[in-house]
C-alpha cells in the first residue's frame, strides 16, 4: 500500500476520467431521500467531500471506488448541536442509502459516511432535502452552499472575508452557490513508512511497526517533524497520522483531514476518519 496527500486545488472539480473528488458542493448517484439527516434536529448534514478512494484502498472490494462525508454545518455547532427535542427516532427510523454509517463525535454532533459505487461516483450531484422541521435557524449552507457559509462563519474572527484562512485555501471569496467546489487531488507521498500499517502507539497496543512522525527530544525542547514527514499534507489517505490521539484503535483503511477540509468546526484540529472499521474522530 501507499500512502496518498490529499490537496484541495484552486479550481472547481470537474466530471471526468481524471476526477479524484471535490470538497463542499454536493454529493453524487444518490437521491434526497438518501440524505442522511441530522437527528439532532432534522436538517441535512452538510456534505463536506467525496474522494475517489485510490485501488489499494478500496477495502469494501472494487466495486466501491469512492465515499461521501457529511457533517453538522459550522453554524448548528456551538460547543454543541443545534437540537430540536423528540426527534431523534424518527430521523432514525427513516429508511437510508444501503450503505450509510452514522456517527457521534464527543459534543453529540452527527458525521455520516456514504460508500459510493463507480456509477454513483460518476452520477449526477444531489441536491438537499428539506428538513423534518422547518424553523428559524435552518443551516447557511442550505441557501448559500458549503464554502460560502463556512467562511461566513471564519470570517466572524477577523476583519475581512480575504483574512479568512479559508479563503486562503479556497483560493477566492466563494459565491453563493450549492454545487461550488473544490478539487481534490491525491498523488502518492514519496516517503512514509506508515503506509498500510495501523497507527498504534507502544503505550496503547505494543510495537506495531507504526513510526510517529515527531521527534522527541530527550532533554527538553519542542517536539519537531522528523525530516521524512515534512513535506506531508495534514489531509491524506493512509499512512502517518499527525494526530498522536493514543485512544484510537484504527485500521489502515482511514483518512485524516483538516477541518477546512469541508469546512467543518474541528476547533482548527484535524478528523479521522476510518472508512473500513467505520469510525470517527476529531482531535
Amino acid at each position: 500500500m501507499n500512502a496518498y496527500d490529499m490537496e484541495m486545488l484552486h479550481r472547481r472539480a470537474e466530471k471526468g476520467p481524471d476526477c479524484q473528488g471535490w470538497v463542499f458542493g454536493l454529493p453524487p448517484g444518490i437521491t434526497p431521500q438518501q440524505w442522511p439527516l441530522d437527528p439532532n434536529n432534522g436538517y441535512p448534514l452538510m456534505h463536506g467531500f467525496t474522494v475517489l478512494l485510490p485501488e489499494d484502498y478500496r477495502a469494501h472490494g472494487p466495486e466501491i471506488v469512492a465515499l461521501s462525508f457529511f457533517g453538522t454545518a459550522p453554524d448548528h455547532n456551538d460547543g454543541a448541536p443545534f437540537e430540536i427535542a423528540g426527534l431523534r427516532e424518527q430521523v432514525l427510523a427513516l429508511p437510508v442509502h444501503p450503505r450509510l454509517h452514522r456517527f457521534q463525535d464527543m459534543l453529540d454532533c452527527e458525521y455520516a459516511l456514504i460508500l459510493l459505487t463507480q456509477t454513483e461516483f460518476d452520477g449526477p450531484a444531489c441536491l438537499p432535502p428539506k428538513p423534518l422541521i422547518e424553523t428559524p435557524r435552518p443551516p447557511d449552507w442550505m441557501t448559500m452552499g458549503a464554502a460560502a457559509s463556512c467562511v461566513q462563519e471564519s470570517s466572524h474572527s477577523v476583519l475581512t472575508p480575504e483574512g479568512s484562512y479559508i479563503v486562503r485555501d479556497l483560493g477566492e471569496i466563494p459565491p453563493p452557490d450549492l454545487g461550488y467546489t473544490r478539487a481534490i487531488r491525491w498523488t502518492p507521498r514519496r516517503s512514509d513508512p506508515n503506509a498500510g500499517v495501523p497507527p498504534r502507539w507502544k503505550s496503547l497496543d505494543g510495537d506495531q511497526g507504526y513510526v510517529s512522525c515527531w521527534h522527541r527530544p530527550e532533554q527538553g525542547g519542542n517536539y519537531s517533524l522528523h525530516d521524512w514527514a515534512r513535506d506531508h499534507e495534514l489531509s491524506h489517505i493512509g499512512g502517518t497520522m499527525q494526530s498522536e490521539d493514543t485512544s484510537l484503535m484504527f485500521s489502515p483503511y482511514y483518512i485524516e483531514f483538516a477541518d477546512h477540509f469541508g469546512g467543518f468546526n474541528f476547533g482548527g484540529r484535524s478528523g479521522q476518519l476510518d472508512f473500513r472499521d467505520m469510525q470517527f474522530d476529531w482531535n
